[in-house]
């Protein structure tokens, strides 16, 4: 289990980008990290990892305390693997070398076997031997997770692991990827903007709030429960809305246009989304947004209610 017990850090005297973080997570299970640009995400996995030297508090993976520069040479934890956001690769072998050079030489066949599984879950088979500066961002992304997974660490840290993957890599990338993790009993902690990869695939959800942790529970319970506007706009448009002289944070399928309702508004802009429309409407002199199946005209008078 990893236990982080009320650690706080900053890079300069004045500036504390991580206050007071108190939180465990099991062997084996998924933590998502969300929260805006700076708030202190990317941090947090460098000092789990053992990158950074805290100012307070503690982190323990089982019975071993993680200790930063001061007191290792070579910083970092054997047992925890950390995939930044700038890979670090070796750019003039291939693929295949790259995920081989952590691997041991004395047992070739196991090596050689090894990659081929990591190459079927990161999807990079047919580019096991080019090299890797001949790869784009997104395909460097997968080798260095490829990579960190090679010796099966207990706990894997991921800084937006899908940030630079195309959209119709990225889904089967992270079933596959997740479902892995998941076989093997990989910890695993991501830190992402993304709310797909909290929704479908994080046990628990961690959301900091200016250099805080605001919120810690499931994906579930916190999309279903937003705290507050924040917590709900990392999902989703959101509307925080007066009514019935009560403010109500709501998503856009959460209002449905009906003929049986007393709430009116008017429609002011309709955005096509694919699947659905995004109606933006105005409701008692404040704007709200809604899903519906067609695309409606600016003007449009309509009745709305809510669903809960």
């Amino acid at each position: 289990m990893l236990k982080v017990n009320t650690i706080s850090f900053g890079y300069a005297k004045n500036k504390t980008v991580l206050d007071n973080f108190n939180f465990t997570l099991k062997e084996g299970e998924h933590l998502c990290v969300m929260g805006e640009s700076g708030c202190g995400k990317s941090t947090l996995l460098k000092a789990i990892y053992g990158l950074l030297d805290l100012k307070e508090g503690t982190i323990y993976w089982k019975e071993n305390k993680v200790l930063g520069p001061e007191f290792n040479l070579v910083p970092g934890m054997d047992f925890f693997k950390y995939v930044a956001q700038d890979f670090d690769l070796m750019p003039y072998i291939s693929v295949s070398e790259n995920i081989k050079k952590f691997l041991s030489r004395f047992y070739p066949e196991e090596s050689e076997k090894r990659t081929q599984e990591l190459l079927e879950v990161i999807e990079m088979k047919a580019f096991e031997h080019t090299k890797v500066k001949n790869l784009s961002g997104g395909q460097k992304q997968r080798v260095a997770i490829a990579r960190a997974l090679a010796n099966e660490p207990e706990l894997l840290l991921l800084d937006e692991p899908f940030g630079q993957i195309d959209n119709f890599k990225k889904n089967s990338l992270r079933r596959k990827l997740f479902a892995y993790l998941k076989e093997k009993n990989i910890a695993c902690i991501v830190a992402t903007h993304d709310k797909s990869d909290a929704l479908s695939f994080a046990d628990k959800l961690l959301i900091i709030r200016n250099n805080k942790i605001l919120v810690n529970n499931t994906p579930k319970d916190i999309y279903n429960n937003p705290k507050e506007k924040y917590v709900a706009a990392l999902f989703d448009d959101v509307n925080e809305i007066l009514l019935n002289e009560k403010k109500v944070l709501l998503y856009p399928h959460q209002i449905k246009i009906t003929d049986k309702s007393n709430l009116k508004a008017t429609v002011s802009n309709s955005y096509f989304k694919g699947a659905y429309w995004l109606i933006e409407a105005e409701f008692e002199n404040q704007i709200l947004f809604l899903n519906h199946s067609l695309n409606l005209e600016n003007g449009t008078n309509i009745k709305i209610e809510i669903i809960n």
